[in-house]
């Protein structure tokens, strides 16, 4: 490590505070396609070291960064062969120290992803699998079953994996293996003691080693229930009862978690989990319990229109089950696996979902139907300063603060996610999320790195650069730093009080005066009286245009 800096310290220069999350800004960090110093293409940790100075002057709390383990990248890095050590093309332990130590100094927290549902099925644990045989003890690691019919050809059941295809493969030795996500993800055995010993060990490794929090991916597929004669997919569709699912969202996977907070619980300040549990919103409160992992994700604004209505529903829905749970509410418009929202709001709503037309959007290669830029980066900006005005938590994704598109027409030869290949004309997958951050105006990779960008950038981000939009009055990056500078200032307890009006505005009140207002129509609409203190577009006349959002302190 270079750094003279121990990044076991949990900041250098902030006061242990164990409740830091409740209300944090959360940066999405995706490895590869965040910032590359070795010029191979790949992102890597040098990368993110170099623009330590970048991130803390966005005014982030903490970065989440998705897997940075060795993978043979059958999913993004998702597919993990080693839970205790860093891919080679994307760093070493040392440079992940140098970084947690780095980002810890500029006051930044650092929340690594885990990912316990599957491993690799290069994890030398499935390859001593494979080698030891049916009934083996290495085997009940992972769930194998004999296949159906006379000879066992037939899987144990038709069940579908997320990625399309059939979820179980056949080895060698006819044995079947289930995978709920990409054949190279064979899941774990979670009634296995082995397994979760494991786990318990990987979250004190990357805890010893600094590690603030971790993002819990798939947390509602641990637990299955997996008896002699196995359902069939129709019979699966066909639960509607909370909990009885066989395969996601067993009340027995809060044991797991219960287990894992008497670990979290063991450091000072205790470390941090957020739930990826994407379940219906009653259910998810149990994910977010002091008791469990203390937060989980709510995806519900991401799959909202640009709708008053749905969004004041939405917020105070999840602002009464935080309260309830004891838990703080998440935030989210894009991250690693959806269409981008300065995309998604750049289109008509389909039956009543943007999310929806916006898989079919990439379907047509961005061409169908035809995408309003401006209209989708002017939402963009109004939601995000909304949602950084609420109580809770935000989770910010890489890119968002420049007004990044989606990038649609990435060439067939050059897609790299599972899903394009194993669901052809119906999902090209999320590669247009994923492509590498443009920071120079100029250059290959518009100075992501020397040797070019795994992913094709489209020639408009030149324009959307950091380098374009550093400085530059009213750009998209420097309305986050204003945002986030002004929020850590006048942020204070959880809780809001909403101004009635039109119906198709959003005005609500925090604490000291505070106000945040949008208008999600097309008629401009007067402001409260008091101090304009940030806005997402300029306000001519003095009023508030539409899809507009501003924020206001009160005159004393």
């Amino acid at each position: 490590m270079t750094s003279d800096i121990d990044p076991r310290q949990p900041l250098t220069h902030q006061p242990l505070d164990p409740t830091w999350w409740r209300q944090a800004a959360v940066y999405q960090i995706y490895p590869r396609s965040f910032a590359d110093a070795n010029g191979d293409g790949i992102g890597d940790l040098r990368g993110i070291i170099s623009r330590v100075p970048y991130l803390e002057r966005l005014g982030i709390d903490a970065v989440w960064l998705s897997p940075f383990y060795p993978s043979a990248l059958a999913d993004g890095g998702y597919d993990v062969a080693d839970y205790r050590d860093v891919d080679p093309r994307i760093g070493t332990l040392d440079e992940f120290d140098e970084m947690v130590a780095a980002l810890h100094a500029a006051g930044i927290r650092v929340i690594v992803d885990i990912v316990p549902n599957h491993s690799s099925d290069q994890h030398v644990w499935f390859q001593e699998a494979l080698a030891a045989g049916p009934g083996s003890p290495e085997r009940a690691r992972y769930v194998f079953r004999d296949g159906l019919g006379p000879d066992g050809s037939q899987p144990p059941a038709d069940w579908e994996s997320m990625f399309g295809g059939l979820a179980w493969t056949r080895v060698p030795d006819g044995q079947w293996y289930l995978h709920l996500f990409a054949k190279e993800q064979p899941d774990f055995n979670w009634d296995n003691e082995e397994v979760r010993e494991d786990f318990r060990r990987t979250l004190r490794f990357w805890s010893d080693r600094g590690v603030d929090g971790f993002r819990i991916d798939v947390a509602h597929a641990l637990a299955k229930e997996l008896g002699d004669s196995l359902p069939t997919q129709a019979e699966i569709d066909a639960i509607t009862e909370p909990g009885a699912h066989p395969l996601w969202d067993r009340d027995e996977v809060h044991e797991v978690y219960a287990d894992w907070r008497k670990v979290f619980d063991e450091y000072t300040p205790p470390r941090i989990a957020v739930a990826e549990a994407w379940v219906t919103t009653p259910r998810r409160p149990r994910y977010a319990s002091a008791e469990g992992l203390g937060q989980a994700f709510n995806f519900d604004l991401l799959e909202a229109d640009f709708d008053a209505g749905q969004f004041r529903t939405i917020i105070a829905d999840n602002l009464a089950l935080s309260a309830a749970s004891g838990s703080s509410t998440t935030w989210v418009f894009s991250n690693h696996d959806v269409v981008r929202h300065a995309t998604r709001y750049a289109l008509p709503a389909r039956n009543g979902s943007t999310a929806k037309q916006g898989r079919d959007w990439l379907l047509s290669g961005g061409t169908e139907p035809v995408a309003d830029v401006a209209l989708g980066l002017r939402r963009a900006r109004a939601a995000t300063l909304l949602m950084l005005g609420l109580p809770g938590s935000a989770y910010l994704y890489q890119g968002e603060e420049l007004g990044l598109p989606e990038v649609a027409d990435i060439p067939a030869a050059e897609r790299q996610d599972p899903t394009f290949f194993r669901s052809p004309g119906v999902d090209v997958g999320r590669d247009g999320c994923r492509v590498p951050l443009p920071w120079t105006r100029e250059g290959t990779s518009f100075g992501f790195g020397d040797g070019g960008a795994h992913l094709p950038q489209p020639r408009t981000f030149g324009e959307l650069s950091v380098q374009a939009q550093d400085g530059a009055p009213g750009s998209t990056l420097e309305l986050y730093r204003a945002a986030l500078a002004l929020r850590r200032e006048l942020q204070t307890d959880e809780t809001l009080e909403w101004v009635p009006g039109r119906a198709d505005v959003l005005h609500f009140t925090r604490p000291n005066g505070w106000h945040v207002m949008t208008n999600f129509g097309t008629d401009a609409v007067p402001l409260p009286d008091g101090e304009v203190l940030l806005t997402s577009e300029p306000l001519p006349g003095g009023v508030l245009p539409g899809a507009t959002t501003a924020w206001v302190r009160a005159a004393v």
